[in-house]
């Protein structure tokens, strides 16, 4: 039985993206959702696109209450995001309950604290637009003003049950101090609601980095855990669901070319048309050439081409291109060829991944190259940067497109990078590229370590590169530890020797 048979509370999908995914559909309909977190965590963009991507997608009408930002405020700092709530409020489908403090009244506290009054406005202005959604923001306002936390906890329950009875579903908004710890600063919000979310935006190793947690979801389910996600302007808040990821991308028996005649050869005919490669070596090695030829060979096809290029600029890739016999303007005014160059800096790497996909989808490429995966290691975590390349290979892989990604490895000779062990395990081919000391002269080789579901070269083979690109060569046979970054000869007397002890043990 499958966990969306096993749950029986009605779903209210959001609108957000990613957020219904690890939500198994969105908020429970006709109940209170507690939305906590630390200052500038987003959970007052959160609670305005609740009710904007309602209005949008669903034509349901909303109600923003707010104890702290004027009407004005929420009006103006909104409009970065393309949510028009002047223009919503003009058509009767938004609608504000403002009590925020004005700055000229002075708080008095008299007696006990009713909030009978205010409770008149939101079903009044609920009735008026005829609104589904309800985004209350925030609560802490309240404990800020008042200083007998008792019987404002009575009156947040009273104003959780007139919600449900109006059946509304509501969001309410709480803060708290610290990332991990307490749910809410006064503990007593995360009681008042049904279901509870919340917001981190961690500062690990000098990066911030941003995730929601689906803590409790009162009989229902939901996805386990924290899941990163972005701001984008005019998008708003979008959630990178890893847990909805599923195995059931297909699998083609079609082959591709490499670009290089003597590469497909060792690949046992060239590359799977839906398969992932990872060509993976030191600084100058050949990599970006391997990239050009990839693109070149596509292009020859009549397929259309995408790089994203993190290393180098549009201009350095067209001269570089050139050097080898490539023209990449030529494949550009075809319509073969896309460059998209950024330094990873300009961005997190969720909004990297979030562009990138959105350039997937726009251009449709038959092939997907990424140059190189490890600049993008420098702006994340390493968990955000094990994310990242899973979202990655996975989408690129479900849209049934060929992808090559490449990684330098931080030993001149050789040796594992980090990139590396975050993606061999999910790439279809790995093809390694390392430089080859042999007396006094600095050499290029190549191997295909890795060709899943075929047969392929185990050989290390030599290359050259010239104005026509790369040209693979001959086996080395009389050098050893070369993938490790420790090449050292065998001399013709050791080599007969083994040769021998192999053929002994055979």
């Amino acid at each position: 039985m499958s966990v969306t048979e096993t749950t029986f509370i009605q779903k209210l999908a959001t609108g957000i993206p990613g957020f219904d995914d690890i939500t198994n559909g969105g908020l429970p309909k006709g109940r209170t959702t507690l939305v906590s977190g630390t200052a500038g965590s987003a959970k007052t963009v959160f609670a305005v696109q609740f009710l904007a991507e309602g209005i949008l997608q669903s034509n349901e009408s909303g109600i923003f209450v707010t104890f702290e930002e004027s009407a004005d405020d929420i009006r103006q700092n909104m409009i970065g995001f393309g949510w028009d709530i002047q223009k919503w409020e003009a058509e009767g489908t938004w609608a504000f309950v403002d009590a925020s403090p004005q700055l000229e009244e002075e708080i008095i506290v008299a007696g006990s604290y009713d909030l009978g009054a205010l409770l008149v406005r939101i079903e009044h202005a609920i009735r008026r637009v005829k609104a589904k959604r309800v985004a209350i923001d925030s609560l802490g306002a309240i404990f800020t003003q008042l200083t007998n936390h008792a019987s404002v906890r009575t009156e947040l329950f009273r104003m959780a049950s007139t919600l449900k009875k109006l059946m509304v579903t509501a969001v309410l908004t709480a803060e708290r101090t610290q990332e991990y710890g307490d749910i809410s600063r006064y503990g007593v919000e995360e009681f008042v609601a049904d279901n509870v979310i919340i917001f981190r935006n961690v500062l690990e190793d000098e990066k911030r980095r941003r995730t929601v947690e689906i803590l409790k979801f009162r009989g229902t389910a939901h996805q386990k855990g924290e899941f990163p996600f972005t701001i984008m302007p005019k998008h708003g808040i979008t959630v990178i669901p890893l847990s909805a990821i599923e195995l059931k991308q297909s699998s083609s028996v079609i082959r591709i070319t490499s670009g290089n005649s003597e590469l497909d050869q060792m690949c046992g005919g060239g590359f799977f048309r839906d398969s992932i490669i990872l060509a993976s070596g030191a600084t100058g090695t050949g990599k970006t050439l391997l990239v050009t030829e990839f693109i070149a060979g596509g292009a020859a096809k009549g397929e259309r081409c995408l790089l994203f290029a993190f290393e180098e600029s549009r201009e350095q890739l067209f001269r570089n291109a050139t050097g080898w016999n490539v023209d990449f303007e030529q494949m550009e005014n075809e319509g073969k060829l896309k460059l998209v160059c950024n330094y990873p800096e300009v961005a997190g790497l969720e909004d990297h991944l979030i562009h990138m996909k959105a350039e997937i989808d726009s251009f449709k490429p038959n092939r997907v190259a990424v140059d190189s995966l490890s600049a993008l290691e420098r702006v994340a975590t390493v968990k955000g940067f094990r994310e990242f390349v899973i979202s990655l290979t996975s989408f690129i892989k479900h849209a049934e497109i060929a992808g090559l990604f490449t990684a330098t490895t931080p030993a001149l000779m050789g040796g594992t990078s980090v990139t590396e062990a975050h993606i061999s395990t999910i790439t279809d081919s790995i093809i390694m590229l390392r430089y080859v000391e042999m007396y006094g002269e600095m050499r290029r080789g190549l191997t295909v370590l890795k060709m899943r579901g075929s047969m392929h070269d185990k050989n290390i083979r030599e290359f050259a590169i010239d104005g026509k690109g790369m040209h693979i060569g001959n086996p080395f046979r009389n050098v050893s530890g070369i993938l490790v970054g420790q090449p050292v000869h065998i001399t013709s007397s050791e080599l007969d020797r083994v040769q021998n002890l192999f053929e002994e043990d055979i």
